[in-house]
């Protein structure tokens, strides 16, 4: 079945990972993805390896096929007024942009919202930076790590500064651009919704501060009714308990007990119920006033069996918890293989790449998967011809120009 967005084209002008992410997630929907890349290089994550996909003369990393599939790669020099002009002339023929210059990087070449807009007045036109389009930071670069920092994740993220291995952490993957990515996507869709019932384009500024101050949930809006700054509690929960990482026997779990019923069978499970019945730990708020008490408690417990032993007793007594799997396990494991979260991509070549799924799922459309990551401009002619009704003569023109470097 053809994916919900199949008809909507995408010019996607982005690299590294908020942008290609965003327009990964609009190939998944059915979206044709154009991927326009610096001849000398293309996408940086090209080269952030190793690891790479052997692909002879053009690996790609790891990395790049991470947040690429879907998509057909062409070159254009944009720094000349050949290359201008080409992506003027696909920007006519696509229903979206997306690109993450700098505040003003793409206005000198007359390739920016109100440039691009003259050419298309539906477009939809999603910019990304790490700062937004106005404001006393717009103009400074911004990158995940920096507005994890910038943006409070790291002053609640890693072990409380009074225990050894304390202080800031970022998070294990890049959770400010994945999720400026997802909003971008999001706000792109809203967007192509206003034009449906009104024909009119419009421009949107997706910055990643904002979105790692939207992120902060629960602990921004602690800080906004408390008046008080949340610390890091390493792998324990501010507001729930027993909410957080035991070691077992044989290595660690997570027990993850998220209201009162469940800690009472927690507790029956474990062989103490009447732990459920204390006044100290009855309820919520009392488990969290009295967490210095109950968590060794907890502790003492855990540790006389073994992790599967512990899965198993939390499965039959309906309590959520489970191991810690490190990634090799991830997707290793039942559920994740029952779901298909890995699978293979077949590139132009034939070749076969790794990939993993897009968690969406829908009973009525399908998500579309048939193109792997592409090698560089490996799409070039392809997209001129079909898109912009270039013919052999045309196309030998354009390479004798500029345009493609």
């Amino acid at each position: 079945m053809a994916g919900p967005l199949s008809g909507i084209r995408v010019l996607d002008l982005s690299r590294i990972l908020a942008g290609p992410w965003a327009s990964q997630c609009l190939a998944d929907l059915g979206a044709d993805v154009i991927k326009v890349e610096n001849p000398d290089g293309g996408d940086d994550t090209r080269t952030w390896g190793p690891p790479f996909f052997d692909e002879g003369e053009a690996p790609l990393s790891a990395y790049f096929m991470c947040a690429n599939r879907g998509k057909r790669s062409v070159t254009v020099d944009m720094t000349t007024p050949e290359g201008q002009a080409l992506v003027k002339r696909l920007a006519a023929k696509s229903d979206i942009v997306i690109e993450n210059f700098k505040v003003g990087g793409l206005a000198k070449y007359g390739l920016d919202y109100a440039g691009l807009s003259a050419v298309n007045p539906g477009l939809v036109y999603c910019s990304i930076t790490g700062f937004g389009q106005t404001g006393p930071y717009a103009n400074r670069p911004g990158y995940d790590l920096l507005v994890q920092a910038v943006g409070g994740l790291m002053s609640i993220t890693g072990e409380a500064d009074s225990l050894p291995g304390g202080g800031p952490q970022r998070a294990g993957v890049a959770v400010t651009d994945l999720f400026t990515g997802l909003y971008s996507t999001v706000a792109i869709l809203g967007a192509l919704h206003h034009r449906e019932k009104t024909g009119e384009g419009q421009h949107i500024d997706m910055a990643l501060l904002d979105t790692q101050v939207a992120m902060l949930a629960n602990q921004g809006s602690y800080y906004l009714v408390s008046g008080k700054a949340p610390v890091r509690q390493g792998n324990s929960h501010p507001t729930i308990v027993p909410y957080q990482s035991f070691a077992t026997k044989d290595g660690h779990m997570i027990l993850a007990v998220g209201n009162d019923g469940q800690f009472a069978r927690f507790c029956k499970a474990a062989g103490m119920p009447g732990l459920a019945q204390d006044e100290r730990f009855r309820t919520n708020p009392s488990r969290v006033a009295h967490r210095d008490v109950l968590v060794p408690i907890v502790a003492g417990i855990i540790a006389g069996k073994t992790t599967d032993e512990w899965v198993a007793v939390l499965e039959t007594a309906n309590v959520p918890g489970g191991p810690i799997n490190t990634i090799d396990r991830v997707f290793a494991d039942a559920q994740v293989r029952a779901r298909g979260a890995e699978m293979a991509l077949k590139a132009k070549d034939g070749t076969l790449m790794p990939s993993v799924a897009n968690p969406i799922r829908y009973s009525k459309t399908g998500l579309e998967y048939d193109r792997a990551p592409p090698l560089l401009g490996q799409d070039t002619d392809d997209v001129l011809r079909e898109v912009l009704g270039l013919d052999a003569d045309d196309l030998s023109l354009i390479h004798k120009s500029k345009a493609l470097g």
